[in-house]
C-alpha cells in the first residue's frame, strides 16, 4: 500500500524537492509517521522551527491501478473495464490500466489459463480489496 502511494506522489516531491531546496536554501524534511508531513524551510521566516509551515498530509494523486479498483464490481470483462473508465485505446487501457494492476496483484484474471480466452474476466484480490478500503 505504501509503494503504491508515494509511487503516485513521485512527481510532485520531486517538484517540492527542487523547488524547496531553490528557494528555502535546503532539501524539505520528509518525516512519516502516523500522518505524513513535510517540513519546507522558509528563509523570510528564519531557523525558528515554530514557524516552519508544515503539510499535514499530501493526498496523493490517483494511479491508474487504483483508478480501475474503484470501477471494478464483480467479475467484469476489458470491455466493460474500459466503458467503465471511460477509454477508447485498448493499447493504453492494456498498458496503463491493466497490466500494472495484474502485476501488483491488485487484480487477477477469472480464467489464468487462458489469457487471452474471449470469456476472461477480472476481479479485484484480497489485496486489491484492502487497497481499494485505505483509498475511500
Amino acid at each position: 500500500m505504501l509503494f503504491i502511494l508515494m509511487t503516485a506522489m513521485v512527481s510532485g516531491m520531486r517538484k517540492m524537492m527542487m523547488y524547496g531546496k531553490k528557494y528555502g536554501g535546503a532539501d524539505p524534511q520528509l518525516i512519516e509517521g502516523d500522518v505524513f508531513r513535510m517540513m519546507i524551510s522558509v528563509p523570510e521566516f528564519g531557523d525558528n522551527p515554530a514557524v516552519v509551515p508544515e503539510i499535514e498530509r499530501v493526498t496523493p494523486e490517483v494511479t491508474p491501478e487504483v483508478r480501475l479498483l474503484t470501477v471494478l464490481t464483480g467479475e467484469m470483462t476489458r470491455q466493460q473495464l474500459q466503458v467503465a473508465l471511460t477509454l477508447r485505446d485498448d493499447e493504453h487501457f492494456r498498458k496503463a490500466y491493466l497490466l500494472p494492476a495484474l502485476e501488483a496483484a491488485l487484480i487477477e484474471m477469472t480464467i489464468p489459463d487462458k489469457p487471452k480466452s474471449s470469456k476472461q474476466k477480472y476481479r479485484l484480490t484480497e489485496k486489491g480489496k484492502k487497497i481499494l478500503e485505505d483509498v475511500e
